[in-house]
């Protein structure tokens, strides 16, 4: 990477002083490593962007490792799920690997260190360990068992792994410092016996290794040069190193961890264990929901990749957690959606226009532009008849001047079609409007070149023919969460700040064009916002979901800043 193209961000910094101070660049290798125990939200998201980002802007390879040490809450649906969501941003890894690759590995270390007095069995109580363990700023006291001798501690973990002692039992420890200041260097736990199926070993290991232990292991294993993650894992550092101190050999490439800050987004929860509640518990339909913080959820809601991506560089790296609002990741959206998406009509709360001087039975294919951002314009025909559907708020009875809409009096144009008149309303019995009467200036239409058709009016609107419209359910979404930051007060249960208007669900009427529509396949329904087709959609019945609408929040939310 060359520091002229692009200032650099901290993380890169030191990646180019470890150049500089010999690390050859055919060693630099990354890696991605999710837990499989849940589907990937828009954190993951950043920290994909970033090691594979990284990958790229170095041409080195990014490893995919699962950290699949804990099986009690490990699926192969999220091994799954994580990796076509990777797919779908659009990066490929270098090589596909698991902690439980490394399972011999990690054991016959650990066999090591209990015969060079640097591991023992602790057997006593999780009640009794957190008692012994001190305070940050007490010491805490040896364990009974820190000097069992190094037959009976081999002996020991080998019934663990053969399965022979229930859960909780016993574990095996590192031997460290019981008063180091740094509570995760108090002789920290490297193995816990766990009575569980694992997706992938099956019943073959009756003891599962900790994270700590895992983590930093597998990294040398596979010669990753630098393993980055967030913030909350900076005081592990000092146990990473020790782990690999133990194991490392001088020849090799030596893993170094280093610490970024997490980038919360408002208005949502990025914790696993409360996505996987609000599924549990019902308030959303799944980990695709369109309102989850969940990439499976943004997939299927609309947004595309790139967009997420280009949130991912836009906000960056950095050593200070904060939160982002939710209106740049939807300004990210509208940008890319506005450059890919075609433009079509639809009405999603109709009233109906008839225009009364129009031939009884006639009907018009009228030719539409399909993206004006297109490099090369194409275009579609669209139906145009006597009786058409437009939005109710697109008419009024009465008006101010600053209403450039249909009124009766006035005259607006109907979008790639003629200009029209309101002439009068039909109402029921209570008062609401339920026809408006217009006529239409039969010289005026759009692209004909006539005189009339360069008639300049202050207002268009848009419109679909009712002989050709389609109905469709259309889900409008809302933020999932009225708080911006719903789990930022521990002492008030999150779920408290669901929003019970996230989602509502009308029918409204679109182009026939929109039938062939497939699955995730996005639109602009013009004048009212970005939408893509839902998995539920069928070809007797069309779903569409809001991705977003047309205005650009976040231009507000920056000027007030």
């Amino acid at each position: 990477m060359s520091t002229e193209e692009k200032s650099l961000n901290f993380l890169e910094q030191i990646i180019e002083e470890d150049l500089k101070n010999g690390l050859s660049k055919n060693k630099l290798r990354f890696r991605f490593p999710p837990e499989p125990n849940g589907y990937l939200h828009v954190g993951h998201a950043s920290a994909i962007c970033l090691n594979f980002g990284l990958g790229i802007d170095y041409q080195a390879p990014v490893n995919l490792r699962f950290d699949d040490t804990n099986p009690a809450k490990e699926e192969q649906e999220y091994v799954d799920a994580i990796k076509k969501d990777i797919e779908w941003l659009g990066y490929k890894w270098d090589t596909e690997c698991y902690a439980s690759d490394y399972f011999q590995q990690l054991y016959d270390w650990a066999v090591e260190f209990i015969k060079k007095g640097k591991a023992y069995v602790d057997s006593q109580s999780s009640e009794e360990m957190a008692k012994q363990k001190g305070t940050p700023t007490q010491v805490g006291t040896d364990s009974p068992y820190r000097n069992r001798s190094v037959e009976e501690n081999l002996d020991l973990l080998e019934r663990m792994k053969n399965g022979e002692f229930p859960n909780g039992t016993h574990i095996l420890r590192a031997k460290i410092d019981m008063s180091h200041n740094n509570m995760l260097m108090r002789d920290p736990i490297m193995y816990r016996i766990l009575h569980s199926h694992h997706h992938r070993t099956g019943n073959d290991w009756c003891i599962y290794p900790m994270y700590d232990w895992a983590h930093g292991e597998s990294d040398y294993l596979e010669q990753i040069s630098h393993s980055f993650c967030t913030l909350e894992f900076l005081p592990h550092r000092e146990l990473y190193d020790w782990f690999l101190d133990q194991v490392y050999d001088e020849t090799k490439v030596r893993p170094m961890q280093r610490e970024f800050a997490r980038r919360n987004l408002s208005h949502t929860v990025v914790s696993k264990r409360k996505l996987l509640q609000l599924v549990e518990e019902k308030h959303v339909t799944g980990w695709d929901d369109p309102r989850m913080s969940t990439i499976s959820g943004m997939r299927r809601r609309g947004y595309p990749p790139m967009a997420i991506r280009n949130f991912a560089k836009t906000i960056g790296i950095a050593k200070r957690t904060n939160l982002i609002d939710v209106s740049l990741l939807e300004f990210c959206v509208r940008e890319e959606l506005n450059k890919t998406t075609p433009r079509v009509m639809a009405v999603l709360n109709p009233v109906k226009l008839v225009i009364t001087n129009y031939p009884e039975g006639q009907e018009e294919w009228l030719e539409a532009e399909n993206n004006p951002e297109e490099a090369v314009m194409t275009y579609r025909k669209v139906p145009f008849s006597k009786e058409l559907y437009i939005e109710r708020e697109d008419f009024q009875e009465e008006a101010n001047k600053k209403f450039f809409r249909l009124t009766l009096g006035t005259e607006v144009r109907l979008k790639n079609a003629y200009i029209i008149k309101g002439e009068s309303v039909v109402k029921d019995a209570d008062g609401n409007i339920t026809e408006i009467h217009c006529t239409y200036d039969t010289d005026s239409r759009s692209g004909s070149g006539t005189e009339a058709s360069q008639r300049k009016v202050k207002g268009t609107i848009h419109w679909v023919s009712i002989n050709h419209a389609i109905p469709a359910e259309v889900r409008i979404y809302d933020r999932l969460f009225s708080h911006e930051s719903p789990d930022g007060n521990k002492e008030i249960d999150f779920k408290e700040f669901i929003n019970p208007n996230s989602l509502e669900v009308i029918t409204g009427y679109v182009e026939p064009s929109l039938l062939s529509a497939k699955n995730l396949d996005q639109f602009q329904f013009q004048r009212l916002g970005y939408f893509c087709v839902d998995k539920d959609s069928s070809a007797e019945k069309l779903v569409f979901n809001k991705t977003v609408g047309l205005r650009d929040t976040w231009a507000k939310v920056e000027s007030k800043e």
